[in-house]
Order: C-alpha cells, then structure tokens, then sequence
C-alpha cells in the first residue's frame, strides 16, 4: 500500500493518520461509499450556492448553471444545443 504524506493544510498529522488508517480499514466498497456520499453532498452545496446567488432561476437554470460549472461551456453547449450559457 502507497504512503499518503501530505497532511491537508487544514488537519493535524496525527488526526489525519486516524482518518488515513480508519478509510484503510474500511476497505474498497466502503470507501467507495464514503466517496459518493461526499461527491453527492459537493454537488447539492454547490447548487445550494448557485439558488443563492440567483434565486430568480428555476430547476432546469439551476442545473444548467451546474453543468457550465463542473463541465465548461463546450460541453455543456453539447448538452443542450440553442439555449444559452447560465451563470453559475
């Protein structure tokens, strides 16, 4: 197994070996778990962000300002041809 030396700015070393050694014990399926749950919770604080800075926006703007945000103008343009960009 790879030694993981960079300790986030943000944690200490020791807590960041439990956290290191805890996702070890956990084993692939659980990890891949843990990253879902939190790509999931990024996602919906990002467009959390997104209603709060435009509240005038629907559901389908709001998604589309998601996808400019994490795909870029080229493919979100490929996605839904004709309509504008959104801002995120």
């Amino acid at each position: 197994m790879r030694d993981v030396t960079a300790v986030p700015l943000d944690t200490s070393r020791s807590a960041h070996e439990v956290q290191r050694d805890v996702y070890l014990r956990m084993g692939g399926a659980a990890r891949v778990g843990v990253m879902f749950r939190l790509t999931d919770a990024v996602r919906r604080l990002a467009m959390a962000g997104i209603r709060a800075r435009h509240p005038e926006y629907d559901e389908q703007r709001v998604r589309r300002a998601y996808a400019r945000l994490v795909l870029g103008d080229a493919l979100t343009r490929a996605v839904w041809p004709g309509q504008e960009l959104v801002d995120p």
